[in-house]
C-alpha cells in the first residue's frame, strides 16, 4: 500500500504452529523445522524519500525499543544499501504495535518490512539472492517474513516451502 509520501507495508505478528530443533551445525547454529504462519495484527513501517537513512518509532511499545541507529530495521536498511550499492536515503517510521520480545518475531518482521518496501522504494528486486542472504543474515526469521505468506522454514531459515492449504 502506498502512504502519502511514501511506502507503507505490514509487518505482521509471526506464529510458529510447531518448531522443532533437529541439530546443530559445526558452526552453532542450530536446524530447525516449523510452520509459520502470520496474524492480522502487527506493526507496520513506511519508508519514503529522503537524502539519507533515518528511523523514528511511533506506536504503544516504541519506548521499548533500543536507540535507532541500533534498531535491526536501520542495520536491514544500511546493509541493503550497501549490497546493492544504493546511494540514495530513506526516512523510515516504525508504528511499534506488538510488544518487544515476545516471540512473535515483531523485530524479524520490522526488518522484513523495511526490505520490502526499501526495494519497492529503490527499485530492487526482492528476490534477488543478495537480498534473500542478506535477510538470513539479520536472522533466521527475516527470511520467512519477507515472504508473509505460511511456510515450512528448514534449516537455519534458508530453506522455505509454501504451507499446505491451511483453515483460516
Amino acid at each position: 500500500m502506498a502512504a502519502e509520501d511514501g511506502i507503507a507495508v505490514p509487518a505482521p505478528a509471526k506464529i510458529n504452529l510447531y518448531l522443532h530443533v533437529t541439530g546443530r551445525r559445526d558452526d552453532g547454529y542450530h536446524l530447525l523445522d516449523s510452520l509459520v504462519v502470520f496474524a492480522d495484527v502487527g506493526d507496520s513501517l513506511e519508508a519514503a524519500p529522503a537524502p539519507s537513512l533515518s528511523l523514528s518509532y511511533g506506536g504503544p511499545f516504541a519506548d521499548a525499543l533500543p536507540p535507532p541507529e541500533e534498531n535491526l530495521v536501520l542495520r536491514a536498511a544500511h546493509r541493503l544499501a550497501d549490497a546493492v550499492g544504493i546511494d540514495a536515503g530513506a526516512r523510515l517510521t516504525l508504528d511499534k504495535r506488538l510488544p518487544v520480545a515476545s516471540g512473535i518475531g515483531g523485530g524479524s518482521a520490522d526488518a522484513a518490512a523495511a526490505l520490502r518496501a526499501l526495494c519497492r522504494l529503490w527499485d530492487i528486486d526482492p528476490t534477488r539472492a543478495d537480498v534473500l542472504d542478506l535477510a538470513l543474515g539479520l536472522g533466521a526469521d527475516v527470511p520467512v517474513c519477507m515472504k508473509g505468506t505460511p511456510q515450512r522454514m528448514q534449516g537455519i531459515g534458508e530453506t522455505l516451502t509454501p504451507a499446505p492449504g491451511l483453515p483460516p
